[in-house]
């Protein structure tokens, strides 16, 4: 009796652990290879950008700076409200408040200058007005870098690849300061597995960069993070971020950090 109720349990045994093999399989056959993962996740960025007749969103986005002192205490902080419009992969900004009153000239002036310095990173959109930074993951930017599949996890609810990446080795050539920046950032991406959205990103800088050789100043430190949320509709938008900078400007030693949030989004008209 012994003997045949062992030699039943060998089997129920055997049939489980067939069972369980041939679920992790089939498991292990949705991963795709990271390269693959990123071509598709680039192919989706562009076909964002070149869909005009999308649904476009207005939103509200609030961003605190502090800047620090060599202790870390806040020295200043400030709060700017944008008013943001998004259509056709183009992002247009317009700063609306400082602090709770209306910005200043050289608020303006130092928002123009923002723009233009993201510009210089996420490029500008096909139409050549508005920039890139809703869909910031061109072939370009993604040439900088290897990348390697570090499993699932969900991110908000929703199935996403884990993708770790480092700069490529020997590094891509630097033909703009971008491109040393670019060539020294390492992180993690997660993707969707679904849609192949960045859902979440957190990058940080490897050694530092300088300026002209370090006349005009360096950036020692960046640690940024972003979340990015699908809409209803299927548009996936930039929905917080927040940063850590340290660096030098000329002969002053700056630190800073920031964060942002998108809140209060609102589909515009079809354009005709």
């Amino acid at each position: 009796m012994n003997v045949v109720w062992s030699k039943g349990f060998k089997r129920l045994w055997l049939l489980a652990a067939l069972w369980g093999w041939a679920q992790g399989a089939a498991y292990a056959q949705t991963y795709l290879a990271a390269d693959e993962i990123m071509q598709r996740a680039v192919a989706r960025t562009e076909h964002a950008a070149a869909r005009p007749e999308q649904t476009g969103y207005s939103f509200t986005k609030l961003t605190v700076t502090e800047q620090l002192d060599a202790a870390g205490n806040v020295k200043e902080r400030k709060e700017r409200v944008y008013q943001v419009w998004v259509r056709g992969g183009s992002t247009y900004g317009k700063l609306v408040e400082v602090n709770g009153h209306p910005p200043a000239p050289a608020e303006s002036k130092l928002q123009a200058e923002n723009e233009q310095n993201v510009r210089m990173v996420v490029g500008t959109s096909k139409s050549g007005k508005g920039d890139n930074r809703e869909n910031f993951l061109t072939p370009e930017i993604a040439a900088h870098f290897n990348f390697t599949l570090a499993g699932q996890e969900p991110i908000n609810g929703r199935l996403a690849y884990r993708l770790q990446f480092q700069p490529k080795d020997p590094t891509a050539p630097a033909h703009r300061i971008v491109d040393r920046l670019l060539n020294r950032i390492s992180g993690t991406l997660w993707i969707d597995a679904e849609e192949f959205e960045i859902a979440h990103a957190e990058l940080h800088l490897g050694s530092e960069v300088d300026v002209l050789g370090g006349v005009i100043g360096s950036l020692r430190k960046l640690a940024y993070t972003l979340t990015r949320t699908r809409l209803a509709d299927g548009i996936w938008l930039n929905t917080f971020s927040s940063g850590d900078f340290e660096g030098r400007k000329l002969l002053e030693s700056l630190r800073f950090r920031t964060k942002s949030r998108a809140t209060d989004f609102r589909p515009l008209g079809v354009p005709s």
